[in-house]
């Protein structure tokens, strides 16, 4: 039922959620594993990047999701959309599904990276037992729907965990890996990155990435922001009842946009948190360690700098965050397969609503059974979040090409945002294509 979006800042703090929900995924894989990584390998230099790439992406975000509250369209449907070849879908959805490949595997990652924790918490079963409970438990959750506890305790642990970090990095001040005003200056001094792959990877999966603009303006739609706006009314631009309908879109879109810039402060904080323990404890102390023993260097950058109690603390946070990050992706992608059906004309996707959500419901077993097999047959977790990093950095420039056709070509005029607006999403679609395009020539080896 359509309704009018709150008009005090307090009311509308209190309708934030898809963001939130989708901050409980961002903070995850990326921030913990890739991003210290990074700083481990290249020290403060790329803190800037990291900066960067969060904040560029939120432009394209915001726009993905009010085109799709102004259409009542999903993003794979409004990709369909776009001009260029096609073979039963748009050429852009089949990059999309290359993608959608490799996130697989890094949620496959992420399973892998719960059962380690397990492990270095001293809990007595064998890894395959930990594996077959996170599998067995998200795929039951899923199943039964029951999303509403979950996401709130998540998004509560996840803000703990964030400002538990935060609180790390200011404990380091009385360690010897403090930082000094040289290294910050250093840090946001714009240089060339040296592990460009790396920088890339950590560029493309922290902050908002690729599946998580798709992601979003689902959650926009499913919780309530398109749904309170209602569909357009028919009949043109002068139609009736076209006035309230504009006049309710602009209210929740500035819900939205509220909702999005809160969740990026949150996986600001996180990134660049993560990224500077990596860059003073790691980058002095393990700046080649190998893959298998990551997450253990990890858990030692909070016992060093906040004492022995928080290995410990390091763990559970870690393990919670990651799973609600596979619980979270899992949800999405499931959506997304069925959306992709849909559009590609399987009967498998359903016709009908109920139909639907079955098809979901089977999405939701299929998909953590692939990503733990992805998992059982590589063996390498960091591997695996690292493939679907990439992955998710390569798609990034079609999505903020996707944002600008959209708001030229297809955004009603009546919801157009201002000129001032305009212009920074296409400079942050401008410099996302050349941050993948430069990736891309090096992948290809032109440089």
């Amino acid at each position: 039922m359509a309704v009018a979006a709150p008009t005090t800042l307090a009311g509308r703090l209190s309708q934030l959620g898809p963001g939130l929900i989708i901050s409980a995924a961002i903070v995850g894989s990326g921030e913990l594993i890739v991003v210290p990584k990074l700083g481990a390998t290249t020290g403060f230099a790329l803190l800037w990047f990291l900066v960067l790439g969060c904040v560029l992406k939120v432009f394209v975000q915001i726009e993905l999701a009010r085109h799709a509250i102004a259409h009542q369209e999903t993003t794979l449907a409004s990709l369909d959309t776009l001009p260029g070849p096609r073979w039963r879908v748009s050429w852009v959805l089949w990059a999309w599904m290359l993608m959608y490949c490799g996130t697989v595997l890094q949620v496959g990652g992420i399973i892998g990276g719960i059962t380690l924790i397990c492990g270095m918490l001293g809990l007595a079963w064998p890894p395959w037992v930990w594996l077959v409970l996170t599998t067995g438990s998200g795929i039951a959750l899923l199943v039964s729907g029951r999303y509403g506890p979950v996401e709130r305790y998540s998004t509560v642990m996840v803000a703990i965990f964030t400002l538990a970090t935060v609180v790390a990095v200011g404990a380091l001040h009385w360690t010897e890996f403090r930082v000094t005003p040289a290294q910050w200056a250093e840090g946001l001094w714009p240089t060339q990155p040296a592990a460009f792959t790396l920088a890339f990877a950590a560029f493309g999966v922290t902050g908002v990435g690729a599946s998580e603009l798709i992601y979003y303006p689902y959650w926009c739609l499913e919780k309530g922001y398109g749904r309170n706006v209602g569909p357009p009314p028919d009949g043109g631009a002068w139609s009736a009842g076209r006035g309230a309908w504009v006049a309710r879109a602009k209210g929740w879109l500035g819900v939205m946009r509220l909702d999005a810039f809160v969740s990026m402060i949150i996986y600001t904080l996180g990134t660049v948190s993560f990224y500077v323990l990596g860059a003073a404890v790691l980058h002095q102390t393990a700046r080649d360690v190998p893959d298998n023993e990551l997450l253990g260097r990890l858990a030692d950058m909070y016992r060093q700098t906040l004492g022995e109690w928080s290995h410990t603390l390091f763990l559970v946070g870690a393990l919670v965050v990651l799973y609600s990050t596979f619980f979270v992706a899992t949800a999405s992608n499931a959506r997304l397969l069925v959306d992709a059906g849909g559009l590609l004309g399987l009967r498998a996707a359903g016709r009908t609503t109920e139909e639907r959500r079955a098809a979901v419901q089977r999405a939701c077993v299929l998909l953590p059974l692939a990503s733990a097999t992805a998992f059982v047959v590589a063996g390498n977790p960091v591997a695996l979040v690292l493939i679907g990093a990439v992955g998710q950095g390569l798609m990034l420039p079609l999505l903020a090409g996707a944002a600008v056709y959209f708001r030229h070509r297809r955004l009603p005029p009546d919801l157009a945002p201002s000129p001032a607006w305009t212009g920074a999403l296409w400079t942050s679609a401008l410099l996302i294509a050349i941050v993948g395009l430069y990736q891309l020539i090096r992948t290809i080896g032109l440089i």
